[in-house]
């Protein structure tokens, strides 16, 4: 019988200030377990990187690619972090400098219909007593915006059939999930044949694992808060044996370099992006919660501009800080939007664009002070909503670029992707014609913007 445990990360989103602890305490705890006879494999699941933080912003990831180099990880798979706020050329060079296998089997370059050069299906790792361990990565099959960086997504219900397809009976199946907490229960119920899934993406957290039907699923949480340890009994690759548990990274202990070490880390990411001037200002654009204070404003010109539209809609929450008069740099506009979000151009027809802005009426009062979470928002509250080029008269009749909208004429107008994500405005999901302009994010089209507007001579 040998003794096998898989150490594991995930969802770390770039909080750094774990970092040092979690290090430590994988590097310390190989060395112990392999002083008690365990093989160990150490892994990560994806979200490594958030571009909220502006070192993975300014070195795209590379950074975060450089940290994950510390450890020796066996394998990682991606996230959508990793996938899709890279560009496809940005992810193509992500792992250039990586010493350690990247598997992901569900995602395919839409232009030569086969698996990146930079990705592997599978990693078969053969151990001292000659079990053989048989690790697969699986990521979150976004349909609608991998499409749009050139990439083909696989559903993993399609894709887990062909993969068992070639495995033996002997071997110990372990698969990098993520995909999310439902669907690993339901890889569970439906692929008895995986003897471990480690999970990812929503952020669960199974302190000592859950078993579900022959497969052991193990999660460790969000952004470093918690590392993961599996431990199998292996004989002639067959679990006879397996556990699950987590440790808590602040029950860790803090070295007094730590917070140098994060803040020249920040320091850093902050610097390289003080580096790109981007505008001159001519006097301070505040924001604000409530109101439509000049950045609002200003920012809304910019969506119809990237857009080509004559209306826009945007909320306040998006803007963390005003912009003080005078030289603008791309570490300002960071600290202001560092949202992973896009400029959609959607096109409704006049009744569903009633109704969309209808639903906006009913809810703005409640999303003010609304503690919005995920979808790409990187902030605290959602704020009030502003209209350019759209007005509501006290009958609730909607005006287009000043003219009452028909509802039989179709109308173009710039929105956030990130509406289509979020509940509280159906029509933009189910009625719009949503064509997200994925080739830069807020900060990228406000910097555009303020560029011309506002030119550095």
């Amino acid at each position: 019988m040998e003794k096998i445990a898989i150490l594991h990360t995930n969802d770390l989103h770039s909080h750094f200030e774990n970092w040092p602890r979690i290090k430590r305490y994988l590097i310390s705890e190989k060395q112990k377990l392999e002083k008690e006879g365990y093989f160990v494999i150490t892994v990560d699941l994806g979200d490594a990187l958030d571009r909220a933080d502006p070192l993975t912003d300014a070195t795209n990831g590379k950074a975060n690619v450089e940290l994950l180099n510390e450890i020796g990880y066996d394998a990682a798979t991606i996230g959508n972090n990793e996938g899709l706020t890279n560009s496809k050329d940005q992810l193509n060079h992500l792992y250039d400098d990586a010493n350690f296998d990247v598997v992901l089997a569900n995602i395919v370059d839409s232009d030569t219909k086969k698996r990146p050069t930079w990705a592997n299906e599978t990693k078969m790792i053969n151990t001292p007593a000659g079990n053989h361990i048989k690790i697969y990565g699986l990521t979150a099959p976004y349909q609608s915006t991998y499409t749009l960086e050139g990439w083909t997504p696989i559903d993993d219900q399609e894709k887990i059939p062909e993969l068992l397809d070639n495995d033996k009976d002997d071997e110990v199946l372990v698969l990098l999930s993520h995909l999310g907490v439902t669907q690993d229960r339901l890889i569970a119920k439906k692929f008895p044949r995986f003897d471990v899934i480690i999970g990812s993406h929503t952020h669960h957290l199974f302190e000592h694992g859950e078993r579900d039907n022959q497969s052991l699923l193990a999660a460790a949480g969000k952004y470093g808060y918690y590392v993961g340890k599996v431990t199998l009994e292996v004989e002639d690759n067959h679990v006879i044996n397996s556990e699950a548990s987590v440790v808590k990274t602040s029950d860790l202990s803090v070295e007094p370099e730590d917070s140098k070490w994060l803040d020249a880390l920040e320091q850093r990411g902050q610097d390289i992006l003080a580096q790109s001037k981007v505008a001159k200002l001519d006097e301070k654009m505040d924001n604000g919660l409530r109101g439509k204070p000049r950045m609002v404003s200003e920012f809304l010109s910019a969506m119809k501009e990237k857009a080509g539209t004559k209306a826009a809609i945007v909320n306040n929450g998006l803007f963390l800080h005003p912009l003080p008069k005078g030289i603008v740099d791309k570490n300002q506009l960071h600290q202001i939007l560092p949202h992973s979000m896009h400029v959609t151009k959607t096109t409704l027809s006049g009744s569903d664009l009633w109704r969309m802005v209808m639903e906006m009426q009913k809810n703005w009062k409640f999303l003010i002070a609304y503690e919005q979470k995920g979808m790409g928002f990187r902030g605290k509250y959602f704020g009030q909503l502003n209209y350019d080029g759209i007005d509501v008269d006290d009958q609730n009749n909607v005006y287009f670029d000043g003219k009452l909208i028909d509802f039989n004429q179709n109308y173009e107008i710039a929105l956030l992707d990130h509406y289509i994500f979020i509940p509280f405005f159906p029509t933009v999901a189910i009625k719009g014609d949503n064509n997200i302009l994925y080739d830069q994010t807020l900060r990228e089209v406000f910097a555009s913007y303020l560029s011309k507007k506002y030119p550095l001579e």
